[in-house]
């Protein structure tokens, strides 16, 4: 192990984390960055040292270094759960380290693939006319949220794993909980927690007696040597990881489509009716900038000393905070970045709002394929979308995980 001295010195006057400013854990920012992240970024090496609800950690701001933490196996997920702002994460993807966590991600991988997403669509195209439909028969204003975007990212990955619809209400239910930050709500958090590991380790023991064709099927025939634990939190770390940060994406996406003009239309949306072709390059944008569904990176914890391309020198033990929020809006990777551009080429260094290395999300090509069809849909089937009160009105999660609007009244 290499010795190092860290530049950055603890004192009591550090920052408080932008996503924690009231110490009760992450609270989610508004719907653009926080401005005191491009302050941090432009320090000497885009490294400080911030307080948060679990104690002390380093903030790392720039692209090449979140890049680097993210990829760097020396930075542990399963030697910080100890200060992750949501309980309950051990044996789940999001907390393991190899081997244990290759292993556990191959089980399921061939699912989530590009292909495999492709085959598909179809299928979202289907779910998502169903509930568009039921959206416009009952009359408008409507609560996008609620009568589209949550019900159509659940069925996406819950119609994949195959999840009876008649227990999908509940598992909505328990996930919303699971995923609250707060301190007051952790012991609901973890008994919600039990209550979804409960009912799905009866399910796969039912799939593994009679088998359907459906990914819990497979994980069910496939998992004999795994712990029990982890195959039971295989498929929740799936469901609460990937429909609620798709929901929160088709509503956020649709709230800044609708409430800012772009190139000289009078919003983001009206000109992908015009150019519907642009529609996947938007998506993409629209993840840069405000997609903020990680909280920031989930907290590593350095197993050894570490020396970031950026400089920063960090010590083994160091809790480490890689912002992918920050690192998007890196002016030296992407330029002019806090201008929306539906067409930006990013030449191989794109945004990192799913990750990189290991924890790379599995989901992304779904969770992206199915923003793209929702929005898809509305564009195609509602060109008079708008929303039914001020942008600025619209409240957003506070406490939670996962950000995004709490409600979005559209009329058309």
């Amino acid at each position: 192990m290499v010795s190092m001295t860290s530049d950055i010195s603890w004192d009591i006057n550090e920052i408080r984390h932008p996503l924690d400013q009231d110490a009760q854990g992450i609270n989610r920012p508004p719907l653009d960055i926080n401005p005191l992240y491009h302050h941090i970024r432009e320090t000497p090496t885009g490294v400080v040292a911030v307080q948060r609800a679990s104690g002390h950690a380093f903030l790392v701001t720039r692209w090449d270094d979140v890049r680097f933490v993210l990829q760097d196996t020396r930075f542990s997920r399963e030697h910080a759960l100890d200060v992750d702002d949501v309980p309950g994460l051990a044996g789940t993807l999001l907390g393991m380290d190899p081997p244990g966590h290759t292993a556990l991600r191959r089980l399921v991988s061939s699912s989530f693939t590009a292909r495999a997403v492709a085959r598909r669509r179809p299928e979202l195209i289907r779910q998502g006319d169903r509930f568009l439909k039921e959206m416009v028969d009952q009359g408008g204003p409507a609560d996008l949220m609620k009568c589209f975007a949550l019900p159509f990212a659940l069925n996406a990955i819950c119609d994949l794993l195959g999840l009876p619809e008649e227990d999908r209400e509940e598992f909505y239910k328990w996930s919303t909980s699971f995923l609250a930050t707060s301190h007051a709500t952790r012991a609901e958090a973890r008994a919600s927690g039990a209550v979804m590991a409960e009912y799905l380790g009866t399910l796969i023991e039912q799939r593994r007696r009679q088998p359907a064709d459906d990914l819990l099927s497979h994980i069910a025939a496939h998992a004999q040597d795994f712990p029990s634990e982890q195959v039971i939190m295989l498929p929740i770390a799936l469901i609460i990881g990937g429909w609620e940060t798709t929901a929160g994406n088709i509503g956020t996406f649709t709230q800044v489509l609708l409430s800012r003009a772009y190139l000289g239309y009078e919003s983001g949306f009206k000109y992908l009716v015009q150019h519907p072709e642009m529609l996947n390059g938007t998506v993409t944008e629209l993840e840069r900038m405000f997609s903020n569904a990680a909280a920031d990176g989930m907290p590593r914890r350095a197993m050894h000393d570490v020396r970031l391309p950026g400089g920063e020198c960090l010590k083994a033990g160091d809790v480490v905070i890689p912002s992918m929020d920050a690192a998007n809006y890196d002016g030296r990777v992407f330029d002019t970045p806090d201008r929306l551009d539906f067409t930006r080429a990013t030449e191989g260094r794109g945004h990192l709002s799913f990750g990189h290395g290991i924890h790379y999300c599995i989901g992304r090509h779904l969770g992206h394929e199915a923003v793209v069809t929702a929005i898809g849909q509305l564009v195609e089937h509602l060109p008079e979308l708008s929303l039914a009160i001020a942008a600025e009105s619209i409240p957003r999660k506070f406490g939670h995980a996962v950000t995004g609007p709490i409600e979005l009244p559209v009329t058309w």
